[in-house]
Parts: structure tokens; C-alpha cells; sequence
């Protein structure tokens, strides 16, 4: 079930509280992991999983006096050439006006290109240029170690558990974007 407050996307439902000592599913599996102690656990890794993920690009970025705003227009742009600026928006879940504050001096700075479409001149394409596309994949590079590793680690089965809790902290709306992400890039 999702809820939804004025001005903020979708939100799943909060979880229903388990009974002291969990309980089982269908298939029996123990719901231990459902306990109060193990949800904070949960997201107490998320957020130093999160810090230290974003660590290395934090400091690549400082150095340019760019931020974490910066990273996710590189790399939704890098993902998508020629995505719109609305689509864009819907991905980041922004305002126009916010996008522009970071995307404006990405263009006067060379990171950006912005292109009119071809059927419709209204839209606004969007590509990374050579130095754009250089810069983010210095930021993937540090990242796609960290993941390389905490994938090593942990094995299969448990990358794809983690594919499967990711999803579940999603909306609709993101997943959404995340499915056509999935589709661009299978071609």
C-alpha cells in the first residue's frame, strides 16, 4: 500500500510490526529479520553503506565545487543520452528550478550539452560532452569498486537478495524509471 503528502512521491506503507520472536511465511522461513533491532540495524547500514559509497566521489567533486547534485545529473545523463529535461526531472524527483541551479553552470562549464528535439523544438535533449563523460566515469570508476567488492563478498544469492530489498524501497514511481532505465540500456 502507498501513501502519498501533498508534494512528495509515493511512499510505501510502514511494515507491520512482528511479534516478539517473528514468525513464519508460507514457506516457513524465519521472520526474525523483521524485529524491531533488525530494521534499525537495516538502516543503519544503509546509511554507512551510503557514506562511505559516496565518499570517493564526494571528494572528486569538492574539488571542482560540484556536490552530490552534480553526480546524479552525470550519471542519469551518462545513462540516457539525449534524455529530456522533463524526464530528467522525473527521475531526480526535482523542480525545474532546482535542476537548473546545478545544470545551468554544468553547460557553461562544458560537463552538459543541451540540444532542441527534433520533433518537438520545446524539448530540451540533454548528452554528456567528452569532458562530461570523462568526469563521470571517474565517479562510476570509485564506485564500481566499492560494489565489486561488497559483491565479491557477499556471493550471488545474496546480490540478488539485495537487488530485491533495493526494489522494495522503491516506489512505483521509481521503479518505473528504473524499468526504462533497465529497457535503454538492453538496447
Amino acid at each position: 500500500m502507498l501513501t502519498k503528502q501533498p508534494g512528495m512521491a509515493a511512499m510505501p506503507a510502514a511494515p507491520r510490526e512482528q511479534p516478539p520472536g517473528g514468525g513464519t511465511g508460507a514457506a516457513g522461513s524465519n521472520l526474525l529479520f523483521l524485529r524491531e533491532s533488525e530494521l534499525r540495524l537495516a538502516q543503519d547500514l544503509l546509511f554507512f553503506g551510503y557514506r562511505d559509497f559516496t565518499a570517493g566521489p564526494d571528494r572528486l567533486l569538492a574539488e571542482l565545487n560540484m556536490g552530490r547534485a552534480h553526480h546524479r545529473v552525470l550519471h542519469f545523463v551518462g545513462r540516457a543520452p539525449g534524455i529530456t529535461v522533463g524526464d530528467l526531472l522525473g527521475i531526480l524527483g526535482i523542480t525545474k528550478q532546482s535542476l537548473g541551479r546545478v545544470l545551468q553552470p554544468m553547460i557553461e562549464d562544458g560537463y552538459v550539452t543541451q540540444a532542441a528535439g527534433q520533433v518537438d523544438k520545446r524539448q530540451r535533449l540533454l548528452s554528456l560532452t567528452e569532458k562530461g563523460a570523462g568526469l563521470e566515469r571517474r565517479l562510476y570508476d570509485c564506485q564500481r569498486e566499492w560494489v565489486m567488492r561488497a559483491y565479491r563478498e557477499a556471493g550471488p544469492a545474496a546480490v540478488e537478495g539485495f537487488r530485491r530489498v533495493m526494489r522494495g524501497l522503491m516506489g512505483e514511481d521509481a521503479r518505473a524509471e528504473l524499468e526504462r532505465l533497465e529497457r535503454a540500456a538492453q538496447g
